[in-house]
């Protein structure tokens, strides 16, 4: 059963899934990684983070080799 929570392990890598597709049709390779950020006290519950090397939502010019990864 599907959720919409994307801080699950499933829904973080269903999130994942989504962008890299998105950017592919568009002609971009996106880097997305998961990353299992634990218990979190406030939200009561473990969370997984998504993190790109997207800036700003969009992918990185070409001539942008930097390897500096930003959160998505």
């Amino acid at each position: 059963m599907a959720t919409n929570d994307l801080c699950t392990p499933e829904g973080a890598r269903r999130l994942k899934e989504r962008i890299e597709a998105y950017w592919r049709e568009r002609g971009y390779e996106v880097n997305v990684d998961l990353v299992d950020a634990g218990f979190m006290p406030a939200m009561r519950s473990a969370r997984t983070d998504v993190r790109s090397n997207l800036v700003n939502g969009l992918p990185r010019p070409a001539n942008d080799r930097s390897s500096e990864r930003r959160s998505a």
